[in-house]
């Protein structure tokens, strides 16, 4: 993929990852804490999961071919490698999330509670829920310091640190 309307589509696709990543994670933290969120959630938690694990490749490969067609700089160099670092984090919060929305539409009411339903004893649960938190919070830093990157890359010599135009409005 490379262009998408005249536009580079790596400048397009990075949204996608930059909104669905820490989106994915949130909801990941939340359903993995707390049995009711991820019931609710249903095979949306999977899904939303999914989507952002296929945006990092495609997003990664509009972006080395974005990186053929820029002057080659170290900025660029330093973010292209960096980006390479998120799939295995997102591929770990597809998995877990998919683990999760397993356990909950699997686990039977608890007896004796108000209803209320568990998906998984307390100790898996303690678990998940802690690598969920770690690799949720991984993901998220991980586009964090790529975004930052990438925005030194593309605006570290194009924006003036003092004003060149008129402020008429004109």
């Amino acid at each position: 993929m490379s262009l998408i309307n005249g536009l580079p589509a790596h400048v397009l696709l990075v949204h996608i990852v930059v909104v669905l990543v820490p989106l994915t994670a949130l909801a990941l933290v939340v359903a993995a804490l707390w049995p009711r969120a991820a019931q609710r959630l249903g095979p949306l938690l999977p899904l939303l999961a999914l989507i952002a694990l296929v945006s990092v490749p495609l997003t990664t490969q509009a972006g080395e071919w974005l990186e053929q067609h820029v002057n080659n700089d170290a900025l660029v160099r330093r973010h292209t490698e960096m980006g390479d670092g998120l799939l295995p984090w997102v591929l770990g919060l597809f998995v877990l999330a998919a683990v999760v929305w397993w356990a909950a539409r699997s686990a039977p009411a608890e007896p004796g509670r108000g209803g209320r339903m568990r998906w998984s004893a307390a100790p898996v649960r303690i678990v998940v829920g802690v690598l969920s938190l770690a690799v949720a919070v991984g993901a998220v830093v991980d586009v964090y310091r790529i975004g930052d990157s990438g925005a030194k890359a593309a605006w570290h010599d194009t924006v003036s640190k003092t004003a060149t135009g008129t402020d008429d409005g004109s």
